[in-house]
């Protein structure tokens, strides 16, 4: 049989809507209007660089203007309707999810304690017990709150003390979630204080799981490979997904899909019939310009990105300085369903500079497209709390 075949211009436009990121979309951004993003989107990934905004309140902001970081702080450390923990990195997820995380915390407590003797401290794990008596006793706790007798390095991040490592290892496995977060510093709790008992006592099989798992990434995707479905949530692995893609297309909730690609090349996709006849009804894209977050998800997979929109971008944090192409932290830069290019902008006190905008090949910078990026820039600088927006002298490169 022929595999129908979706145009790079609808499959560009089915995955940008998936991603909220076609319609031109309104508001309050906080509350249940939040909760529903959250849901639509299945996760907003957490990064603690802030040369404009974190990322996961670019992410959310970019579909919601009017959306401010104190609104997701409250879904998680007060609504009690969104949960931290990993996806493909830390994430924010719907409250609703924490169920299905628990064959994540099963996988991820037997993956840690296989491999987290390299790199870490040997005495790790005979501090779990303490750490879990002194969040017992003491209520909420940061990695500063423990292991005081130990000795710690001066590089942070890298040189986890024991103590530290024991309360990431009790957090990843469920045995603590994150309460909430001062700055950016993380506080952990006995998940019981934390997690409401409707999704803390639910059970799923594993089963069930897997198939929850794979059913919601092709929602929040529209057509993907196996491959793409299990990387969505990193629940499942790459075998199940494999083999819950072929008895979905033997029972015929999935079909194989032709999609075209900015290259013109065809690649196979797993999609469904309802999303095929949801294509027709695709509007127009959006005029607007929008500055995104380098992680958010329509980008999180780089190669799709590539293949996709024609847009090569990488963060350039482990490049040095002289052989960067770009600056290292640039945000990419989105018009209808078209990648315009990537900017170099920093908050500096109340100032937001703009330093550069490296156009794609082929985009044309007129004045109407310069008008609506200066717009979107006068935007941003509500969210990372700027007064004032400043070009650098000759900004808009060739």
């Amino acid at each position: 049989m022929t595999r129908p075949l979706i145009s790079n211009r609808d499959a560009r436009r089915l995955f940008l809507d998936r991603h909220l990121l076609l319609r031109p979309t309104s508001g309050p951004g906080k509350g249940r209007d939040l909760d529903q993003l959250l849901n639509t989107l299945g996760f907003v990934q957490v990064d603690s660089v802030n040369t404009l905004a974190r990322a996961h309140d670019l992410i959310l902001w970019s579909r919601r203007g009017q959306y401010r970081p104190p609104h997701l702080e409250r879904l998680v450390a007060k609504d009690r309707t969104a949960f931290e923990h990993w996806t493909h990195d830390a994430s924010v997820i719907p409250m609703q999810f924490y169920p299905m995380w628990r064959l994540k915390f099963a996988r991820d407590e037997a993956r840690m304690q296989s491999r987290w003797w390299k790199g870490r401290r040997e005495d790790w794990m005979a501090e779990t017990e303490t750490v879990l008596r002194h969040i017992a006793d003491h209520g909420a706790t940061s990695s500063m709150d423990v292991g005081e007798a130990e000795t710690k390095g001066s590089s942070g991040w890298w040189d986890w003390h024991p103590s530290k490592t024991a309360l990431e290892y009790l957090w990843r496995s469920g045995q603590l979630a994150i309460c909430h977060r001062s700055g950016f510093r993380k506080f952990y709790d006995l998940s019981e204080r934390v997690i409401p008992a409707e999704q803390l006592n639910q059970r799923l099989s594993d089963a069930e799981i897997v198939d929850w798992a794979m059913s919601a990434a092709l929602g929040r995707l529209g057509f993907a490979t196996s491959g793409e479905l299990a990387a969505f949530f990193e629940i499942v692995t790459r075998d199940e997904a494999r083999l819950w893609c072929a008895e979905a297309l033997a029972r015929g909730r999935l079909i194989e899909v032709e999609v075209e690609q900015a290259d013109g090349k065809r690649r196979r996709c797993f999609s469904t019939e309802g999303v095929l006849a949801e294509i027709a009804d695709l509007p127009e894209p959006a005029s607007r310009v929008r500055l995104l977050s380098p992680f958010d998800p329509m980008l999180r997979d780089r190669a799709r990105a590539e293949r996709l929109f024609g847009f090569h971008y990488r963060i350039e944090i482990f490049v040095p300085e002289a052989q960067r192409q770009y600056g290292y932290y640039v945000f990419p830069i989105l018009q209808g369903d078209r990648m315009l290019g990537r900017i170099d902008a920093k908050r500096q006190g109340e100032v937001l500079e703009v330093r550069a905008f490296w156009p794609e090949a082929g985009v044309q910078m007129g004045k109407g497209r310069l008008t609506a990026l200066e717009a979107e820039l006068r935007r941003v600088t509500v969210l990372a709390g700027c007064t004032a927006l400043e070009f650098a002298p000759d900004w808009l490169m060739a």
